[in-house]
C-alpha cells in the first residue's frame, strides 16, 4: 500500500515516515501542496495523509482542489486545531477522517487501516497463486501457511506480480510502479530486491522458479502453481 505524506514539519514528517514504513507501507513525502500534486499526477496512492497547516495552499484548500479534480483516494487530515468548526471544514472539503496533533501512532495506524479497508472494499481481500497467499488488509504473506516476512519494497513487488499475475513485467515497469517519483533508481535495484524476495520464498518452501525470469524481457509468476 502506498501513502503520500504531506507535512511541512520535517521532524514530524521523518517520524511519521519511519513509523509508517515499519508498518510495511510505502511512503512518499511532500512538504507542500504543489509538490504533492506532482506526486499524485504520476502515482496512484492508496491514502493521503495531509497536514492542515501547509505553506501557501493550506490542507483544506488542497483537499478541495483534489476532490474538484476527481481524485478519490482516502484523505486523512492531520490538524493541531481541535475545534468542531475545523473538523467540519475538513470533512466538508472532502476529507474522510482527521487526527489531532500530537499524533498517537496507535490511533493513526488504526484510522489508516479503517480507511484502507473502506477504500479497497471492492478489491479481492486475498491474493493467491497456488500455495502463495498475500492478504492486503493485514499485509501478511505466507507460502503453504508458512509466514514470510518481507521488506516494504519486497512486499510491493510481490503484490504487483500477484495483481498482474498473467502479465510479463519489465524491470522498468516495476520501477515505475514501485519507485514512480525517484529518477535515479537503476534496474539492478529491482534485481537485488527480487533476489532477496526469491530467497525468502524459497526458505518458506516455494519452488525456485515461482518468480520466473524471461531473459531480456522481465518477470512473471510461473504457471506451475506449486
Amino acid at each position: 500500500m502506498r501513502i503520500l505524506l504531506v507535512e511541512d514539519d520535517s521532524r514530524l514528517a521523518e517520524t511519521l515516515e519511519e513509523a509508517l514504513t515499519d508498518q510495511l507501507y510505502v511512503v512518499d513525502r511532500a512538504f507542500e501542496a504543489e509538490s504533492a500534486l506532482e506526486y499524485i499526477k504520476v502515482s496512484d496512492y492508496d491514502l493521503l495523509l495531509l497536514d492542515v497547516m501547509l505553506p501557501e495552499l493550506d490542507g483544506i484548500s488542497f483537499c478541495q482542489l483534489l476532490r474538484s479534480q476527481g481524485y478519490q483516494m482516502p484523505i486523512l487530515m492531520v490538524t493541531a486545531r481541535d475545534t468542531v468548526s475545523d473538523k467540519i471544514s475538513g470533512l466538508d472539503a472532502g476529507a474522510d477522517d482527521y487526527i489531532i496533533k500530537p499524533v498517537d501512532l496507535g490511533e493513526l495506524f488504526a484510522r489508516i487501516r479503517a480507511l484502507l479497508r473502506r477504500g479497497h472494499s471492492s478489491l479481492s481481500p486475498v491474493l493467491e497463486w497456488g500455495n502463495l497467499r498475500l492478504d492486503p488488509s493485514s499485509y501478511e504473506v505466507s507460502y503453504a501457511q508458512t509466514p514470510i516476512h518481507l521488506t516494504p519494497k519486497e512486499y510491493c513487488i510481490l503484490e504487483l506480480l500477484l495483481r498482474h499475475s498473467h502479465r510479463l513485467l519489465s524491470r522498468r515497469a516495476i520501477i515505475q510502479h514501485i519507485w514512480p517519483t525517484e529518477e535515479k533508481v537503476e534496474e539492478d535495484t529491482v534485481k537485488v530486491h527480487l533476489r532477496s524476495l526469491r530467497l525468502k520464498l524459497k526458505a518458506a518452501g516455494a519452488p525456485n522458479n515461482l518468480i520466473e525470469t524471461v531473459h531480456g524481457m522481465g518477470y512473471r509468476l510461473s504457471n506451475t502453481k506449486n
